[in-house]
């Protein structure tokens, strides 16, 4: 089987109002991604997404689209999609980084591969290590202390049992924003912190101190991107246990966060990690190490959500149950382009079992929506 076109479809949907982000990284109201479709000389077709942003990785809907169309594809046409491995080979050789882009060539080769064998992507890494359902927990922006309060006394009736909190802006308010989520939960549920790298060692090391007596279960990338030293630090001189997300783009960033003893769970998606067979040697890699891993989240659409899915269910170090991640980004935005959307219950997740992704795209609402 060979690569024959790459089509490119950059989309834009809003989120549902009560559903737009807040955090240290500044406001998401709109969704600008890149939908990619692979077609063979076999007639089995692909799809994947490129969940891009900006400030998260440096990636735009606009450069994606140009990368895909102008240097990937020359080294793609002619390629077999059954070879995961050499496809992600040809793209690190044409480029560096923009592991969004590359995640969404990755991903359409593994729903063809799915769709040619007959099997969800699960069964292709190896079968399922856990339920096709699993429990999510809910991100809430970094809003003031009434709309916290609303949103999560909503979320609390919708069945969530685990809270993540925005911080990393001014400590007093971040403060404040999580003792307000700990009132309104109560001793039982869970709450975790997510300050998306910032705060700095200092900074970071005083507020969860802090926040000593809300019963903190744990700090998500309190510290910058690249400062290994200072997540260690985190680490060393606080209590709950530290996630690393925002750090650990590839392999190499997870065997730095190893080395330097710098974490105890490690955020992992296909889209930030350049794909489901990179994000899979991250897992794997961690739990050689005695790590943990979960699922996080770049709140993606169904084609994304679903890879993630897949990973979650494939590996037994993607440790959800403790350490419940982020798979809701479909049910935050105003509509989906799938036909059979992901099914997103509360904070239940159904992973498809549909061959490859098991996703099937709405081109009609695709190209209403096109920007």
């Amino acid at each position: 089987m060979k690569i024959t076109h790459v089509e490119t479809y950059p989309v834009r949907i809003p989120l549902k109002p009560i559903r737009q982000m807040k955090s240290s990284l500044g406001e998401h109201k709109v969704s600008d991604y890149l939908l990619v479709r692979l077609g063979t000389d076999a007639g089995v077709e692909g799809v994947g997404e490129a969940t891009v942003m900006p400030r998260w990785s440096g990636e735009t809907v606009w450069s994606a689209k140009a990368l895909i169309d102008h240097v990937f594809a020359p080294f793609l046409i002619g390629g077999d999609p059954n070879e995961i491995e050499e496809i992600d080979r040809r793209m690190d050789r044409a480029c560096a980084h923009n592991w969004f882009a590359k995640s969404a060539i990755e991903m359409a080769c593994w729903d063809i591969k799915g769709k040619a064998a007959g099997k969800p992507i699960y069964e292709l890494l190896g079968g399922a290590k856990r339920p096709r359902e699993f429990r999510c927990r809910f991100s809430l922006g970094a809003y003031d202390l009434q709309r916290a309060r609303k949103v999560v006394e909503e979320r609390v009736d919708s069945g969530f049992t685990t809270l993540k909190v925005k911080v990393g802006g001014d400590p007093q308010d971040d403060i404040e924003r999580v003792r307000v989520v700990r009132e309104v939960i109560g001793p039982d549920r869970d709450l975790v912190i997510d300050a998306n790298c910032g705060w700095d060692a200092d900074t970071a090391i005083q507020a969860i101190q802090d926040m000593a007596d809300l019963n903190v279960g744990l700090t998500e990338q309190p510290t910058p991107d690249g400062d290994y030293a200072a997540l260690a630090r985190v680490r060393r001189e606080t209590k709950p246990p530290v996630m690393a997300d925002d750090i650990c783009f590839d392999l190499v960033h997870a065997q730095e966060l190893l080395r330097n003893e710098c974490c105890d769970v490690i955020s992992v998606y296909p889209g930030k990690n350049g794909g489901i067979r990179k994000a899979k040697a991250i897992v794997d890699l961690a739990a050689a190490a005695g790590v943990a891993c979960s699922i996080g989240s770049n709140l993606e659409w169904d084609l994304a959500t679903a890879a993630m899915c897949h990973l979650v269910v494939a590996c037994e170090n993607m440790q959800v149950e403790q350490y419940p991640g982020d798979v809701l980004g479909p049910d935050y935005h105003e509509f989906s382009i799938a036909k059979n959307p992901i099914q997103i219950q509360g904070p239940m997740v159904t992973t498809p079992d549909g061959p490859g992704l098991g996703v099937e795209v709405d081109w009609d609402v695709v190209r209403k929506n096109s920007c």
